[in-house]
């Protein structure tokens, strides 16, 4: 692959070089070179990795000013690095040195809802918890719900393919997108997928740009499928004596033929420092404590029998909610775990490893290990019906030392989770935290492989360079 050099800096403000010609397809506005204003669209949300320094900010508004700035790097072999709302946690939207900074936020519309066919069309800055409410009042229901849903934009989440809270039932942003638009490295606009409920014409290029991070196109349009709205679900909580006996409760939910709209776990230290940050109330004398919810007709008869089940695996105490208001404070404290376990320290680091359902416990306890071996503080969410838990190393970036061991214990818990049959990253993408894991997941062939499908879309390099591998 040919290598990206990125240009001088004193070349940037010259006419006919690359600010002057990204301004001839761009308003005024959409061109940020102040280098205050461009470092900070450096990095995302993933502290610990490295990111280099912008050339420029572009935010166009247009599919064709997308275009104009792909034409432009490709002329100039600079490199683009797109982003949406830099709400990632692997460094998958950090800049490199030199790189146009390709923000879509500004490409927001929602473009079509369409109560019949079940679709919506979105540009990709339209964030997540917008989209869900615009089509909520269609009476439809987008499923994909990310932690950061309130916040984080479509584009975004198609580039790590997501998940989220409700990807027990609803499965993950993969399985809702139908069709794209996608900007390729020079410039050319290409469609992919479909609108119809089915279809199968040619290789299925829609779902190889869904978690490519930005690596071979730009996404500029999407065609999303809809689900039918349904009713409010009913959370019940549940309180464990050991993380063990909370993966027991999982297993066998699932085992029993139970469809929860959502099944997550958090553990003893997720749960005081999520009481820390937002005095939530929660029982912090429980060593896990479990979440099901259901949206089904009768939620309560669905709940009951969980219940039953979580105290025959052990729980000292089930609590169903009562009402719709305390079920959103139950999942509000769900979703304040990865903020809260980073005021712990100042600094984490998010592990993303999604193991078999049966081997939850296992990967509970090894984690728990690892934090003793290691002396370190780290607490674990997880999607435990799909068994992708979140173990976060909490620790001072200002200490080099218990820097070394946090991503020591960081690799030491991807390991265990690969040693378990599992996956290096259920929903975060790959970025540049894990690019050497990665290869260890797939192996020499599936890197090669992947290689020489980004020299198809991308020859030059220029797109996301250094991410993925």
């Amino acid at each position: 692959m040919s290598r990206i050099e990125a240009p001088r800096p004193h070349d940037a403000a010259e006419p006919g070089t690359l600010v002057g010609r990204l301004r001839e397809g761009l308003p005024a506005e959409a061109v940020l070179t102040d280098p205050d204003v461009t470092a900070s669209y450096a990095r995302d949300m993933a502290g610990f990795c490295p990111a280099g320094s912008p050339a420029v900010v572009v935010l166009p508004r247009t599919v064709e000013q997308v275009q104009h700035v792909l034409r432009t790097a490709t002329a100039l072999r600079v490199p683009v690095v797109p982003q949406g709302a830099r709400t990632g946690l692997s460094g998958g939207a950090n800049a490199t040195d030199g790189c146009i900074v390709l923000s879509l936020t500004r490409m927001d519309r929602i473009l079509e809802i369409d109560p019949v066919d079940r679709i919506a069309v979105v540009e990709p800055g339209v964030v997540n918890a917008t989209l869900s409410r615009a089509v909520e009042e269609h009476g439809l229901y987008y499923p994909p719900d990310p932690s950061s849903w309130e916040t984080c934009t479509i584009g975004g989440n198609i580039g790590t393919a997501s998940g989220g809270l409700c990807c027990v039932k609803y499965g993950v942003t993969a399985e809702y997108v139908l069709g794209l638009d996608v900007v390729l490295a020079d410039g050319r606009l290409m469609s992919t997928g479909r609108r119809t409920a089915k279809g199968v014409a040619g290789y299925d290029l829609t779902r190889l740009f869904v978690g490519s991070e930005g690596s071979l196109g730009i996404v500029v349009r999407a065609i999303l499928a809809l689900r039918p709205r349904p009713p409010r679900q009913l959370v019940l909580a549940a309180e464990f004596p050991s993380a063990a006996a909370a993966c027991d409760a999982v297993c066998r939910i699932m085992a029993g033929g139970h469809v929860p709209s959502l099944l997550e776990l958090m553990d003893r230290t997720t749960v005081k420092a999520v009481n820390d940050l937002a005095r939530m109330g929660l029982p912090e004398s429980t060593e896990a404590l479990l979440l099901a919810a259901f949206d089904t007709p009768d939620p309560t008869a669905d709940l009951a029998a969980v219940g039953a089940l979580c105290e025959a695996a052990g729980a000292t105490q089930v609590v169903p909610a009562e009402d719709t208001a305390e079920s959103e404070m139950l999942l509000q404290a769900r979703r304040l775990s990865l903020t809260a376990l980073e005021a712990v320290k100042g600094t984490t680091m998010i592990d993303d490893v999604c193991v078999p359902r049966s081997r939850l416990g296992d990967m509970l306890d090894g984690v728990e290990r690892i934090a003793a071996e290691y002396g370190l503080t780290i607490g674990v969410c997880a999607h435990a019906g799909d068994g992708n838990t979140h173990p976060t190393v909490c620790f001072d970036p200002q200490d080099p030392e218990e820097s070394r061991r946090a991503r020591e214990s960081f690799d030491k818990i991807m390991a265990l989770g690969l040693e378990l049959g599992g996956t290096i990253t259920g929903e975060h993408g790959v970025g540049v935290l894990k690019k050497e894991w990665l290869a260890r997941e797939i192996g020499p062939v599936g890197i090669e492989m992947q290689r020489q499908i980004k020299q198809v879309f991308d020859p030059l390099g220029i797109l996301n360079p250094g991410k993925l591998f």
